[in-house]
């Protein structure tokens, strides 16, 4: 196994078909359509660049790098400072995103590591990751015996039967078990003790976007089994040590240019069609393109658009798998610049469980450049909020009475907030990522669709791999662009995932213990 991939030696890889290196040997070099600039479209870019194929990718806006994008804005006084669409974490199980960001980091110097990330419930209890065992289940068990939320006696409460699948995960196998229950039923089934389920559990169901209630115990099992029974990477991650426009995405522009690709910005794409002659007629706000392929790669909201207003797209079958993609509930990222710090023992990131409207608190400075270079400056401090599913906490409430309440939750946590000025507040509603919702899974489209050089890429669009969020985009968009070139015959990437099904005897052992008690 290489080792640039990742430390856990029993990730898997999956090969790619090979073929030629180069499509400028073909008796025609194919052009390819990229609709969306985010991870999957610039994963997809990349596969299909490299490879020689001419690559255009239409964005519809002004940033690339889709909810991991970051812009620029400017303060009452003059300042230009970054924003974007909230905090995410780059882990070490992230394989196939971190192999992209490599083409032009291939030390990925630019990422910095937390140490740890502390997550607090309305009691005050606080349980953290710095220091765990790596390798599953001693990771599992040192968690158990220090934390205030979850304790050793708890595990012989736990019932065995209904917790097997935590223990035997595979993937797509678990969604054939649980995607029809939801995730906080299956905790109750558990009996997973409650402090550490409003906690721990809560805090990652809803980095979906969705409140237990609302999300694939599925999704849930294999989350838990990416993050911590399935892979000896650890729950330490990673963060751009400055803004995502300037540490990723301009510099992959560049190199993607570089290889040839062309950037059409600010541009919408409207419908798509498929021509007799195997070949697509792309319309945007530009006029049209013609392509001998096309990567779908929007969020599923600006996808069911562009399917329904292209008719000679797919049957009907795989319209209405379309057409049942679901958005998440709306979030919201707040995000100020205050004119004096926070106490000098703040993480740079806080988790939270039990505080709506509130999942967590980011101190921006501590790790970003650009917010770091603002703080010295003036002396203050960037803090950023972020309430995933907002209305799910409080329905009922207004958009302005929800902020002031993830406000107020900030001054509650860190009083020395209080007091402060805030220098300039940026806002941002949005409700464009996808539900993982109760018996979605085998409806959900694939990478591939009817049309063989028409695939879709994205981390709402399925993928029998257990990947999610981030890396699921990065791995749909690499899977798009292995697609569309084995059929010119052009060698694809391999890509890699953590173990696809339960690693650690003890918990193997359990599982299927319980599966024969089942029986």
């Amino acid at each position: 196994m290489t080792r640039s991939i990742g430390r856990d030696r029993r990730l898997v890889t999956h090969p790619a078909a090979g073929g030629a290196e180069d499509a400028r040997t073909l008796a025609r070099r194919p052009h390819v359509v990229v609709v969306g600039g985010g991870i999957a479209g610039l994963a997809a870019a990349t596969g299909l660049a490299e490879r020689g194929v001419s690559v255009e990718v239409i964005e519809r806006e002004s940033y690339l790098g889709g909810r991991v994008g970051a812009w620029s804005e400017r303060t009452d006084d003059g300042a230009d400072v970054s924003m974007s669409r909230g905090f995410h974490a780059f882990f070490r199980q992230y394989y196939n995103l971190r192999q992209l960001l490599r083409r032009t980091d291939p030390q990925l110097s630019r990422l910095t590591a937390l140490e740890d990330y502390p997550l607090i419930d309305a009691h005050g209890r606080v349980d953290g990751f710095r220091g765990l065992p790596r390798t599953p289940p001693w990771n599992a068990i040192a968690f158990a015996l220090r934390s205030p939320t979850f304790r050793v006696r708890d595990l012989v409460k736990m019932n065995p039967r209904a917790a097997a699948p935590l223990a035997m995960v595979s993937v797509p196998e678990i969604f054939d078990q649980l995607d029809n229950v939801d995730a906080e039923e299956f905790l109750l089934s558990i009996n997973f003790p409650e402090p550490a389920r409003h906690l721990a559990f809560d805090v990652f169901s809803r980095s979906f976007f969705a409140a237990p209630t609302d999300m694939s115990a599925a999704e849930l099992a294999t989350m838990f089994h990416i993050y911590f029974l399935g892979s000896n990477e650890g729950l330490v991650f990673d963060v751009p040590d400055s803004a995502f426009d300037t540490s990723l995405w301009n510099p992959l522009r560049a190199y993607l240019e570089r290889l040839g690709v062309e950037f059409r910005m600010d541009t919408t794409v409207s419908s798509i069609e498929a021509t007799a002659g195997d070949t697509f007629v792309v319309e945007h706000d530009s006029g049209t393109t013609t392509a001998d392929g096309v990567v779908l790669s929007t969020d599923v909201g600006a996808l069911r658009g562009i399917v329904e207003r292209s008719p000679s797209l797919g049957d009907a079958t795989w319209r209405d798998q379309v057409a049942r993609l679901r958005s998440a509930p709306k979030f919201l990222v707040v995000r100020q610049w205050l004119d004096r710090p926070v106490a000098e023992d703040r993480s740079p990131f806080l988790g939270t469980g039990g505080l709506p409207p509130l999942d967590n608190i980011s101190i921006l400075d501590s790790y970003e450049r650009e917010a770091a270079e603002w703080a010295r400056t003036t002396g203050g401090t960037v803090v950023e909020l972020h309430a995933y599913a907002a209305h799910s906490h409080e329905s009922g409430k207004t958009d302005v009475e929800i902020r002031d309440q993830l406000v107020a939750r900030l001054h509650e946590l860190y009083p020395e907030t209080a007091d402060a000025k805030v220098v300039h507040e940026s806002t941002l509603w949005r409700e464009d990522c996808p539900l993982f919702g109760l018996g979605d899974f085998a409806a959900r489209p694939t990478v591939s669709t009817p049309h063989p050089r028409l695939v879709l890429a994205g981390d709402g669009i399925r993928i029998d791999l257990p990947v999610a969020l981030m890396e699921r985009a990065a791995t749909t968009g690499w899977r798009a662009a292995n697609i569309l070139l084995s059929s010119w015959k052009l060698a694809g990437h391999d890509t890699y995932t953590v173990p696809t099904s339960g690693r650690s005897r003890p918990l193997r052992w359990l599982g299927t213990r319980a599966a024969k008690e089942r029986t």
